[in-house]
């Protein structure tokens, strides 16, 4: 083996050791990815089409080209940008300005090779943090991911819960609504033969007499049922109604089923309401149909199960909960599907930053903005609005807030329902092969 050849193995095993990268030639400034059209002693076409110049101008301190890709290695041109390999890190461009500048702008300090300054290459070492930092973030991502899981199972669940329930209150509604028309039914068929008897010309004073006890005792009567019908359901036997003899009407210590006047329905065993009883329940019954408490809980319920809570209802747990975040002038406050507010931390009124608008994220993550517009106005300004943008988590918290124009407010939330099904470490670096 000749010394020269054992020299150049030594130096290559050298820089393999040492972690240097051995790059392919070409000029100063130029990417790997444009390499093909910079080809040594031939002419160079500008990457623009603008012009043609002989090679050895490429890199020569003057401007020939109209997009600067003449210049990539000096700053000749205002245009023009230089590409910093930053190998075991990250490549990036720079503008040519910044070239011998006496600044350390590329991590391999290949963007100072002739201003003096001293550079230290830290890429190694930024690639190890980087690295550490993709690991961090697919651990996060892997356990979010589960927890996201979770969330999916418990809102299926909760939605399952809610339908039953709804389900169960329109049920009852309609028996309500049926228990009312019969009511109503009966009672119009018990008026009346006393609307005909009340249209007649009372012949003596004996029958009105009679109308007037049977008035009294249909009272008497009504009252006593709502003590004996404890399930409310409009029905009462025979026999509860006889134990009661305050109820007698010829005090003889015996009350007939005759003497109960009231009006059978399927059976000789079980009775209807007495008249003043039957106007009480429909009237009862009616207000349980229209109660407030009863149509909000129907109402609630419905917006609930078709809510666009995401794909799976993963962000379902978010309902009805809020979360704050304190700076050292105010609190704000997120209250996800609801609102956004803020409030001076050491007194004064809240300012509304928004409502509820619509998911707002771009088309292959939808679900990763959430919009919340008109709120308070601005002084000689538009209203108030914020834009919420979620990231994966363990946690459920607001990390920040910011104004980045006037009255548009940036609010950054992490939640694990945001979280994607992680890939392995090892696939997460193949994206970044510069590490």
């Amino acid at each position: 083996m000749s010394c020269a050849l054992l020299l150049l193995l030594m130096s290559l095993a050298l820089a393999m050791g040492t972690g240097a990268a051995v790059e392919i030639q070409r000029p100063r400034g130029v990417p790997l990815s444009s390499e093909q059209f910079y080809e040594e002693n031939k002419p160079f076409t500008c990457l623009d089409g603008s012009s043609t110049i002989p090679f050895d101008r490429i890199n020569d301190d003057y401007c020939d080209c109209r997009d600067g890709s003449d210049e990539p290695g000096t700053a000749a041109c205002p245009n023009g940008s230089f590409h910093c390999t930053n190998a075991g890190f990250r490549p990036a461009f720079i503008p040519s300005s910044r070239i011998n500048d006496g600044i350390c702008d590329c991590c391999d300090t290949t963007d100072e090779y002739n201003s003096g300054a001293t550079c230290q290459n830290t890429c190694r070492e930024m690639g190890r943090k980087e690295r550490e930092s993709l690991q961090i973030m697919a651990e996060i991502t892997k356990e979010g991911f589960m927890l996201k899981q979770q969330l999916i199972h418990e809102a299926k669940r909760g939605q399952e819960d809610k339908q039953g329930k709804l389900t169960e209150l329109q049920g009852s509604k309609k028996g309500l609504e049926e228990k009312v028309e019969a009511l109503r039914t009966v009672k119009e068929t018990a008026e009346d033969p006393e609307k005909e008897a009340k249209e007649r010309h009372l012949k003596s004073w004996e029958e009105q007499k009679e109308l007037i006890r049977m008035e009294k005792d249909k009272t008497r009567m009504a009252e006593a049922f709502l003590e004996l019908d404890d399930d409310a359901d409009g029905y009462v036997s025979v026999a509860e109604l006889q134990s009661h003899l305050e109820l007698d009407p010829d005090s003889d210590g015996s009350l007939t089923e005759t003497e109960t006047q009231v009006r059978c329905l399927s059976s000789s065993s079980t009775l209807f309401l007495p008249l003043k009883s039957r106007e009480e329940f429909l009237s009862h019954y009616q207000s349980l149909i229209c109660d407030p408490e009863f149509i909000w809980i129907c109402r609630n319920l419905e917006k609930e199960i078709g809510f666009d809570f995401g794909p799976s209802a993963e962000f379902a747990y978010l309902y009805s909960q809020c979360y704050e975040l304190s700076t050292s002038e105010y609190i704000y406050r997120l209250c996800p599907f609801n609102r956004v507010s803020q409030k001076p931390k050491f007194g004064g009124s809240e300012t509304n930053l928004g409502l509820w608008g619509q998911w707002a994220g771009p088309e292959d993550s939808l679900y990763s903005v959430m919009k919340y517009d008109h709120g308070q106005g601005c002084w000689q300004g538009p209203n108030r609005s914020t834009t919420v943008k979620l990231t994966c988590g363990k946690e459920t918290v607001v990390t920040s807030t910011s104004e980045p124009s006037r009255c548009e407010y940036l609010m950054e939330f992490t939640t694990p329902a945001v979280c994607q099904e992680p890939a392995s470490l090892d696939e997460v670096l193949q994206g970044h092969t510069e590490l």
